[in-house]
C-alpha cells in the first residue's frame, strides 16, 4: 500500500552536516561474504534498510545466524555450504539479493525456490543463469524464460576451462559469479565478459571486498577476470571486523542539495579513498560548476563557481545511480544536459528513463528520451510547475529522492509514496528536512 504523499519546500537554501547509511552494495556484498566464509565477522554500519533486511531474512532461512545489534551485524560464517539444502526465498525487489544469492545457491547442491515483488519477476536474470548452465546447473525459469520466479535444482557441477558472461545488461551477473565460483574453485577459473561492461565500478566493488575475504581475482583486461585458487574447506576466512562505507549514491542527494542550496553541506562516510564509483559523482558535479571538497572521510559542497551550473553531455556508464540525480540538476543549470550510456536504467525498480522523463515534464521541463539516453533542457523560474496530483515515484526510492530536490526551485512539490525510501535509506526526508531552510 502506497504511503500518503508529502509536500516539501519550496527550498531558500542548504547548509549542515549529513552521516550517510552504510552503502547498500557493499551492505549486501559483505552479507553473503561473511555468510560463506570461515569465523564470525562483526560488519559494523551496516545499512538497515528493506533491500539489506531480505538479504538477512534468506540467509536465516538458510540457517545462518545472522545477529544484528544496532547499526553491527554479527554474522557466523558457514564455511562455504548452507544448513539447509531446501527453501523458499522471497527477494523482494532487491537485485543486489537475488542476483549473488542465486549464484551462492547453485554451489550447494540443494533445492531451492527464489521469487519476488511483480517488478522483481519483471527484471533481467536470463545472462546469470546462462553463465551457471556453463558448471552444470540446472534452473528452471517458473514462468518467463529469462526472468525469476526461479527454481534451482541439485546438480553435478564441473567447470569448463571458461565461463562466459554478458556484460551489457547488468554488472551483477558478473558480480554473482565472482562472488559465487570460489565455493568450487580447485583451479584458476576464468570469466570472459561478452560485449561490453557496465558499471565497472561495482565489479571493482566486488573484487576488493572478496579480497578483504582472502580470495584474490585477477582482472588481465577490461572483459577477463581470473580467480586464484583456493584450499578445500577454506574458501573465504573472515575479516573478524568490517567497516561498511557510507552509501555514495545516498551522498549524491545531499551534494547536490549543497550546491543548488549554495552549502556548506558536508556528507561524512565517503570521501577521496572511496571504494565505490559513485564518488565520481563529485567529479560530474564539479564539470558542471559545483564548489567541492574531498577529504579522506567526507565530501562538502558549497554552491557553483562564477554563481551559474553548467550543462553537460556525460558518461554515465560509471555511476549508474548518481545519474539519476544529475537529471534533476540539470533543471537548473544553463544549456541542455545529455545523460548518455544509460540503458540499464530500463531494467532498474521501474524503467527510470521513462519514469524519469514523464515526470520531469510534469515539472514544465522539456525532455528528449532515448534507448540508451536522456536530455534535458533547463526550466526558466517562470515556467517551473508544481503538478497537482504531485510528482509519482514508481515504488523507485530513488525517484523519491532525486525528485525531493526540484524544491530548490520556486514551488513546493508533492513527493507520492515517499515511503519507498525505505529500500536504502529510511529516514531520508527527515535528514533532507535537517539541513534545508
Amino acid at each position: 500500500m502506497a504511503s500518503p504523499a508529502i509536500q516539501v519546500g519550496p527550498f531558500q537554501g542548504a547548509k549542515g552536516e549529513i552521516t550517510l547509511p552504510g552503502s547498500k552494495s557493499i551492505s549486501n556484498r559483505v552479507l553473503l561474504l561473511a555468510a560463506l566464509a570461515n569465523g564470525v565477522t562483526t560488519l559494523k554500519q551496516l545499512l538497515d534498510a528493506d533491500d539489506t533486511q531480505v538479504m538477512r531474512n534468506a540467509l536465516r532461512q538458510l540457517g545462518l545466524s545472522i545477529e544484528d545489534r544496532g547499526l553491527d551485524c554479527v554474522v557466523t560464517g558457514c564455511g562455504g555450504l548452507f544448513q539447509n539444502k531446501e527453501a523458499d526465498l522471497f527477494m523482494g525487489n532487491a537485485g543486489t539479493a537475488i542476483r549473488p544469492l542465486t549464484a551462492a545457491l547453485v554451489m550447494q547442491e540443494g533445492n531451492y525456490r527464489l521469487s519476488g515483488v511483480p517488478r522483481m519477476h519483471e527484471r533481467p536474470i536470463g545472462d546469470l543463469v546462462d553463465g551457471l548452465k556453463q558448471v552444470g546447473a540446472q534452473i528452471d525459469y517458473e514462468k518467463e524464460v529469462g526472468y525469476p520466479p526461479l527454481l534451482i535444482h541439485k546438480s553435478k557441477l564441473n567447470l569448463p576451462d571458461v565461463i562466459r558472461v554478458r556484460g551489457d545488461v547488468s554488472s551483477q551477473f558478473l558480480t554473482a559469479l565472482l562472488m559465487a565460483l570460489p565455493l568450487i574453485a580447485r583451479q584458476a577459473i576464468r570469466i570472459e565478459v561478452l560485449g561490453e561492461l557496465i558499471s565497472r565500478p561495482y565489479i571493482d566493488i566486488t573484487i576488493k571486498l572478496m579480497a578483504r575475504f582472502g580470495v584474490v581475482v585477477n582482472s588481465p583486461d577490461q572483459n577477463t577476470f581470473v580467480i586464484s585458487p583456493t584450499e578445500a574447506g577454506a574458501v573465504y576466512t573472515s575479516p573478524q571486523t568490517l567497516y561498511v562505507e557510507g552509501d555514495a549514491s545516498s551522498a549524491s542527494y545531499f551534494l547536490a542539495a549543497g550546491v543548488l542550496g549554495q552549502g556548506p553541506v558536508r556528507v561524512l562516510g565517503v570521501g577521496k579513498t572511496s571504494i565505490q564509483g559513485d564518488i565520481t559523482f563529485a567529479d560530474a558535479i564539479e564539470k558542471m560548476g559545483a564548489v567541492v571538497e574531498r577529504g579522506d572521510h567526507y565530501l562538502q559542497t558549497s554552491g557553483v563557481r562564477h554563481g551559474q551550473l553548467n550543462g553537460i553531455t556525460i558518461d554515465c556508464t560509471a555511476i549508474p545511480d548518481a545519474a539519476m540525480t544529475l537529471a534533476i540538476m540539470a533543471l537548473f543549470a544553463k544549456g541542455k544536459t545529455r545523460l548518455e550510456k544509460i540503458a540499464s536504467w530500463r531494467v532498474k525498480e521501474t524503467d527510470r528513463i521513462a519514469a524519469m522523463a514523464k515526470e520531469l515534464r510534469k515539472l514544465g521541463a522539456i525532455v528528449i528520451e532515448g534507448a540508451d539516453f536522456i536530455e534535458i533542457e533547463p526550466l526558466d523560474q517562470q515556467d517551473w510547475r508544481s503538478p497537482a496530483d504531485g510528482i509519482d515515484t514508481y515504488d523507485d526510492h530513488r525517484m523519491a529522492m532525486c525528485f525531493s530536490l526540484s524544491a530548490f526551485g520556486p514551488k513546493s512539490i508533492q513527493i507520492n509514496d515517499p515511503n519507498c525510501v525505505a529500500k536504502t535509506f529510511p529516514h531520508y526526508f527527515s535528514e533532507l528536512a535537517s539541513i534545508t531552510h
